[in-house]
């Protein structure tokens, strides 16, 4: 059987996990298994798991906030119950922080942010990007159990299935040792992992008072916004829209880079969109070797035009 630990994020699966069942789902029919999503706490769309290839979905109540320890025990028990040889997780801050527990707990080798399906050609392969997304590796899992965490945007969910109700098991919930006395949660916005399409700017805007020609541009494309590091650290933006080595790495369909010169650490972390495209005033600017599309000039005359014909273009 392959585990597949179905995550939300307000009581909602959001595209990631409905990715990382559908992969799998591919990767139980590659096995002769099935696949089976595991949702621990509420979440209100816990039945559109097996749209995307769950043949069961489980339910373990009455666990809150999140704490690694205790997740990773949950997970481990109904790993071993039902027999399991492959746990997947999402390549999210969550399943990072799950990924080397359960490998250790369920006694498995592990790889994370992978972003093939496995080849069973003389054993378990699964392949992943390397050195900052310019290199791709294959990691042959040689223990007869496994542990994945799956990169984002790696494979488009397709609708295999129907609906499955949840159903409630029990299992021992080990007493937290972590007290949540705060949460501050983003909303309202996709989240950068997930995003298709991102709208990012970086010091060329000259200050956080300037911004909001690009959130413009993100409100007419349906896109998220981030920026670069050096934009973060002095607080123009939040940090959680920080985008690179350092930050978050993504891989969007679509990432619009505007007043950004790409550092390769800023690089490393945006390379692997499908189309880059960057606006920037200097023609030297180390972005414009990565890009598929480049704009030369200033982003003060250019991105407003730029909305201007976005705006038309979707109006027609």
């Amino acid at each position: 059987m392959v585990l597949i630990f179905a995550e939300s994020h307000n009581n909602q699966h959001k595209k990631a996990t409905f990715e990382a069942v559908y992969y799998g789902k591919k990767v139980a029919d590659i096995l002769g298994t099935e696949a089976v999503a595991l949702v621990i706490g509420d979440a209100e769309n816990s039945a559109d798991l097996g749209l995307y290839g769950a043949s069961k979905v489980l339910k373990v109540a009455g666990v809150n906030a999140f704490d690694s320890q205790v997740y990773t025990s949950i997970i481990t028990e109904v790993a071993e119950q039902h027999g399991a040889s492959t746990i997947i997780v999402n390549h999210s801050s969550t399943g990072k922080s799950l990924l080397g527990r359960l490998s250790i707990r369920f006694k498995a080798g592990s790889v994370s942010a992978v972003n093939s399906l496995p080849n069973l050609d003389g054993g378990f392969s699964v392949n992943k990007k390397v050195f900052a997304g310019k290199a791709e590796a294959t990691y042959n899992i040689k223990t007869p159990r496994r542990v994945m965490s799956l990169s984002g945007n790696s494979l488009a969910p397709e609708v295999v299935g129907a609906a499955v109700e949840p159903t409630v098991i029990t299992v021992n919930i080990p007493q937290s040792r972590i007290k949540v006395i705060k949460q501050d949660t983003i909303s309202g916005t996709v989240p950068l992992p997930e995003a298709e399409l991102v709208v990012s700017a970086g010091r060329g805007m000259k200050g956080p008072e300037n911004w909001g020609i690009i959130e413009e541009m993100a409100d007419i494309l349906g896109a998220t916004t981030a920026c670069s590091r050096p934009v973060a650290d002095i607080h123009w933006r939040p940090h959680h829209e920080h985008v690179g080595q350092t930050g978050v790495a993504i891989k969007p369909n679509l990432y619009i880079a505007v007043g950004i010169s790409g550092a390769i650490q800023h690089l490393a972390g945006v390379n692997q969109s499908k189309v880059i495209v960057v606006i920037n005033k200097d023609p030297e600017a180390p972005f414009f070797k990565a890009a598929d599309y480049g704009v030369v000039g200033d982003l003060f005359e250019v991105v407003p035009k730029l909305n201007e014909a976005l705006r038309k273009f979707k109006a027609s």
